[in-house]
């Protein structure tokens, strides 16, 4: 066990760290925005008009990526209902909404190509001086599991991460048992487990999980988005041992 400190925060006795992925640890706002828009295109082009309203429900306003927003924080499941909704309100069938829905973005996921997301600066060094503590690090991610595993392997973190955890059927952020799961696969106890994560849902999901402790990061300076974090920082690197 080791004992991390943020800022004027001290975390005691901690076993693990859990990362969320997109806006934490991965530089993603370029490829969700360029996601959400080309999206929003396929749809419009079958369903006129319904292109801006979607773009706003996404989170995406011209060339600015809301980092609380839907596009940014909710999982691919959760993405598709919502945007089926706004095609449900054109009159169209529920399945079929849906449907429109997962292939618009499975075929701008297509458009888009597979060139990977970069880590924020600072990333790669603060996993590894963690991980030679040996405190458990494993990434808890809204994204897919499949997703998070591309991610690890895009950048080669596998000798730093040891649970690479998405969202796949199931319950999704803010749920506790996601955090509750990720605890038990590392074979770590919640009450001596971080969660660091640029989002609201990821404080309150490990705050409901009794976790040892919530740390926000917020690359792009909005506090907000991480209320309920015990201590925000700006970067990975305030991450310190103790010590």
């Amino acid at each position: 066990m080791v004992t991390i400190k943020c800022r004027n925060v001290t975390f005691p006795n901690i076993q693990a760290i859990l990362f969320d992925k997109n806006g934490t640890l991965e530089d993603s706002e370029t490829y969700l925005r360029s996601l959400a828009q080309r999206a929003a295109r396929i749809i419009d082009a079958q369903i006129p008009g319904i292109g801006e309203p979607l773009l706003m429900a996404f989170g995406v306003n011209g060339d600015i990526l809301d980092p609380a927003g839907l596009i940014a924080v909710a999982s691919r499941r959760e993405t598709e209902v919502a945007a089926a909704a706004y095609i449900a309100e054109t009159g169209r069938g529920w399945f079929e909404s849906l449907e429109i829905a997962r292939q618009a973005l499975e075929d701008a996921e297509k458009y888009i190509g597979k060139t990977p997301s970069p880590l924020f600066v600072g990333c790669l060094e603060v996993l590894k001086n963690l991980s030679e503590t040996g405190l458990k690090l494993g990434i808890l991610s809204a994204a897919t599991t499949q997703e998070v595993r591309k991610f690890v392997n895009n950048h080669q973190l596998s000798d730093y991460i040891q649970l690479e955890m998405g969202v796949d059927e199931g319950p999704s952020k803010p749920d506790p048992v996601l955090f509750l799961q990720a605890c038990e696969k590392l074979g770590v106890e919640p009450s001596a487990t971080l969660m660091v994560g640029d989002s609201v849902g990821d404080m309150q999901m490990a705050r409901n999980a009794k976790a040892a402790g919530c740390i926000g990061i917020t690359w792009v300076g909005k506090p907000d988005n991480v209320a309920g974090a015990d201590v925000v920082i700006n970067q990975l690197d305030e991450i310190h041992l103790d010590g």
